[in-house]
């Protein structure tokens, strides 16, 4: 079912209760914080860096930064239900930087099940033929002798869903598991987009719609990802820049380099803007404020785009 068929299908709220429980924190947390008043047990809390950017091999990078954000059990809970969202659209091999790297992926996904997760699905909405999109990350997951990694093109996977605040972008077709989930991880690759700028955690979550063309051609893209945000917000981000596009994204064939690091926290705005700021994106540096969904989503408070009064905590794995 498509956008333009939406009118005459039943519009139903987001119920994931990852969600829900995770604005309630964020605003608990920020009135607390302005009050000075610190919970019972939130030391590491209050520690815990906004961002970890860890250097070294894929896996390892991955386990370092998780470590110094107090560990996966910090996101995930024994019983819960967990979404990995990577880039998994193009046929491509992981020299090309346009998919999030496959062992990237594997560590993440062996994170949530040492958490005890009941259940973790890899999901994604493939650009290009779907078997060949997904093979990488599949036969990277094969050790888990599961099958838990998804293509999903099909409409009957998706479901009408209201998105409350949105300002122009009102209301899509989510895919059911991402609804049904308790927890929503962002493992997106580092790449540059030529209608955004770049395709990081915020434009990434396209890929669990299943119309994102709507958003291109009715909508000023930029604040459609930054609407979608608000419905769409990951527990946990982890950025792949283990090689980064950084030009002819989303698909390439362009300049990719290899900082061979992973950038992780709770915050997506600050991922994406650390990100941008990390890196040359077409031959020339960038700010944050440059990316006009980033600054978008930094004024509706979303998160920060701040990145020179973040707390980055840089380690090499």
């Amino acid at each position: 079912m498509r956008n333009s068929d939406i009118s005459k299908q039943p519009v139903v709220a987001l119920n994931r209760r990852g969600f829900l429980k995770g604005q309630i924190r964020s605003a608990a947390a920020l009135l607390l914080a302005a009050a000075g008043v610190q919970k019972p047990g939130s030391l590491f809390a209050a520690q815990r860096p906004d961002l970890v950017v860890a250097t070294g091999s894929p896996a390892r990078a991955v386990k370092m930064a998780l470590a110094e954000l107090g560990g996966m059990g910090q996101f995930v809970k024994p019983g819960q239900r967990v979404v990995i969202k990577p880039n998994m659209s193009f046929p491509h091999p992981p020299e090309r930087a346009t998919n999030t790297h496959p062992e990237v992926v594997r560590a993440v996904v062996a994170a949530c099940k040492d958490a005890g997760a009941a259940s973790v699905r890899v999901l994604d909405h493939p650009l290009r033929s779907t078997e060949l999109c997904i093979e990488g990350v599949k036969k990277a997951c094969s050790v888990f002798e599961e099958d838990i990694v998804h293509g999903v093109t099909e409409s009957k996977h998706f479901k009408p869903t209201g998105i409350p605040d949105g300002r122009i972008f009102r209301e899509t077709d989510v895919l059911e598991g991402v609804l049904a989930a308790d927890v929503l991880i962002a493992v997106p690759v580092a790449k540059s987009h030529g209608s955004t700028g770049v395709s990081l955690s915020m434009k990434g979550m396209m890929g669990l719609i299943y119309d994102r063309g709507i958003m291109h051609y009715r909508y000023d893209l930029h604040e459609a990802i930054v609407d979608l945000a608000t419905l769409l917000r990951p527990d946990l981000v982890v950025v792949d820049a283990t090689r980064v596009l950084t030009s002819k994204g989303p698909s390439g064939n362009g300049k990719v380099i290899q900082p061979g690091i992973i950038i992780a926290g709770t915050d997506m705005v600050a991922a994406d803007a650390y990100t941008v700021e990390a890196f040359p994106w077409y031959e020339r540096r960038l700010a944050a404020r440059n990316v006009k969904h980033i600054r978008i989503a930094h004024e509706r408070g979303l998160g920060r785009m701040d990145v020179d009064a973040l707390s980055i905590r840089q380690v090499d794995a």
